[in-house]
C-alpha cells in the first residue's frame, strides 16, 4: 500500500501516535522518535513549520510486511520474486506529486531536522534519489542529504557507487530528483543493489503497482504518489558534509562531497514529511532487509537455502545468519562463498540447519557451541573488501576499505550421526491435572 494508505491503516488499528504538542525540529523531534523507536509517529504541530512529519512508519518488520500486503515470516520470499521478476512501471501525465509546483525554492520551509549535537548540520536521511547514468540508465538509491542553503544541499556519495560512478562519468551536471515521503515498496527498491543495468523502480513495481511521473524541470521519472519532490542537479563544485550518525550508531567524519542545487519544488497541496531516524531500529530494516533476498538467491543456486537474516546486533549489514538443509558434505562451504557474493559488505556470516531458529539469537548460539569447531568449520579470509561503515575495518584515503571476513559452519557435520546434535525435548503435560 502506498504511503497514505499506510499511515490510514496504522490509524484505523490506533497503532499511530500522534503529537500535538508543538515540538522543535532541532533534536527534539529525533528524541522523541529515539524514545519510542518502534512505534509509528505523526507531529501535527511544529514549530515554524506547516507541514506535518511522519516517522518510525517501517520500523518493524510487521510493519513492512503489513505495507507491502504480506505476512513478516514471507517477505524474504516476496522481495526474491520481486527481483526476479521485474515489472517496467506505467507512465501517467497527472499526479498526487505535482499538485503543487514551486519554482522559488525555499528548503527551509521544509521540516529538515537535526537529530544529535554533533551532526553537521540539518539532513534529509529518508529521501530515495533518482539519477539517470550516461551509459548505464536510470538508477534509483539512497543518499543522506545537508542542508546548506534555502536551495543547496550536499550529498553523501559512496565511492564507486552508482551516483559517484555516474557523475564521474557525466561531462556537465548531473541531474537529480529528490523524493521524501513514499511506499515501502519505493524505499525498499531503492536500497536493493540490482545489476547495473536494471531499474529500481521496476522492482518496486513488481512489489506493488508504482505508476511514475515526468519531472517538471529535469528528464527524470519520479513516483507519482510521493509526498514531495526536490528536482535539480549535482553540480562538480563540493561542501563539507557530516559528520552524521551512520549504521553502525557511531559518526561518519566530514569530507568534500558534491553541492546539489535545486530548482523547483513540486508536492502534494498537504504534503506529510517522512523522516527516518539514522541508526536505529527503521534505518537498519530499510537498508539491511533489502540484502537479505539477494543473499538467498546466491545461496539457492548452491544448495537448499530456507532463510536469510541480517542480525540486528550486526547492525543489519555486517551480520548474517543463513539457514539451509543440509543435503550434501560440502554444501555449507559452497554457503559461505555464496553470502558473500550475495552481499559485498557482509563481515561475518553463520550457516544453521533447518532446525534452528535464526531468529532467535539463543538458537544460533547453541549452534555454534554444540555443531561447531573453529580449526574445522571457520573459513577466514584476509584482506577482502569490506564495508566502509565498519570502524575497525582498514580504511586508506583512495583505496577500498579491507576487513578480514569469516564463515562459521554451525551446521551438523555431514558424516555424523544426526540425531545425537539434536535438541531432546522433555514432553509436555496438562498442567491443568496438577495445579489448582
Amino acid at each position: 500500500m502506498n504511503i497514505r494508505d499506510h499511515i490510514k491503516d496504522l490509524e484505523a488499528k490506533n497503532q499511530l501516535i500522534k503529537i500535538k504538542k508543538q515540538v522543535s525540529t532541532d533534536y527534539e523531534m529525533a528524541n522523541i522518535l529515539s524514545a519510542l523507536d518502534t512505534r509509528p509517529v505523526i507531529f501535527e504541530n511544529i514549530k515554524g513549520q506547516n507541514t506535518k512529519v511522519i516517522g518510525n512508519l517501517y520500523s518493524s518488520r510487521d510493519l513492512v510486511a503489513r505495507a507491502l500486503n504480506t505476512k513478516k515470516e514471507d517477505l524474504i520470499h516476496t522481495l526474491s520474486k520481486a527481483i526476479n521478476n521485474l515489472k517496467t512501471p506505467k507512465l501517467i501525465e497527472h499526479a498526487p506529486c505535482q499538485e503543487i509546483i514551486e519554482k522559488e525554492v525555499n528548503l527551509k520551509k521544509l521540516p529538515i531536522m537535526k537529530y544529535l549535537k554533533k551532526d553537521g548540520g540539518p539532513y534529509i536521511p529518508s529521501a530515495i534519489a533518482v539519477i539517470k547514468d550516461p551509459k548505464l540508465g536510470r538508477n534509483v538509491c539512497f543518499h543522506r542529504l545537508m542542508l546548506k542553503d534555502k536551495n543547496k544541499l550536499t550529498a553523501r556519495l559512496v565511492e564507486n557507487r552508482g551516483t559517484y560512478n555516474a557523475l564521474k562519468k557525466s561531462k556537465e551536471d548531473l541531474e537529480i530528483a529528490i523524493c521524501i515521503g513514499n511506499s515501502a515498496a519505493v524505499l525498499l527498491a531503492a536500497a536493493t543493489s540490482l545489476k547495473p543495468d536494471q531499474d529500481e523502480f521496476s522492482l518496486a513495481n513488481a512489489l506493488e503497482k508504482t505508476d511514475l511521473v515526468k519531472c517538471k524541470t529535469v528528464n527524470l521519472e519520479v513516483p507519482a504518489e510521493s509526498e514531495i519532490i526536490l528536482e535539480g542537479k549535482i553540480t562538480k563544485k563540493t561542501s563539507k558534509e557530516g559528520p552524521f550518525l551512520d549504521l553502525t550508531e557511531t559518526y561518519d567524519h566530514a569530507r568534500e562531497q558534491p553541492l546539489i542545487e535545486i530548482n523547483c519544488i513540486t508536492r502534494r497541496k498537504d504534503a506529510i514529511y517522512q523522516t527516518l531516524l539514522p541508526g536505529l531500529t527503521e534505518h537498519k530494516i530499510l537498508m539491511g532487509m533489502p540484502k537479505e533476498p539477494t543473499i538467498y538467491n546466491e545461496v539457492k543456486k548452491v544448495c537448499n537455502c530456507k532463510n536469510v537474516l541480517l542480525t540486528p546486533g550486526g547492525i543489519a549489514w555486517l551480520h548474517a545468519v543463513i539457514q539451509i538443509k543440509k543435503e550434501r558434505y560440502d554444501d555449507a562451504n559452497q554457503a559461505i562463498s555464496a553470502v558473500f557474493r550475495g552481499h559485498n559488505s557482509l563481515k561475518h556470516c553463520i550457516i544453521v540447519d533447518d532446525d534452528i531458529d535464526i531468529n532467535n539469537p539463543n538458537s544460533v548460539e547453541w549452534a555454534i557451541a554444540t555443531r561447531f569447531q573453529a580449526d574445522r568449520d571457520a573459513k577466514i579470509m584476509p584482506e577482502q573488501p569490506g564495508s566502509s561503515l565498519d570502524p575497525s575495518a582498514d580504511h586508506k584515503k583512495g583505496q577500498k576499505t579491507k576487513t578480514c571476513k569469516v564463515g562459521i559452519d554451525a551446521t551438523i557435520p555431514f558424516e555424523k550421526n544426526r540425531e545425537s546434535f539434536k535438541k531432546i525435548p522433555y514432553p509436555k503435560v496438562d498442567l491443568k491435572e496438577y495445579l489448582d
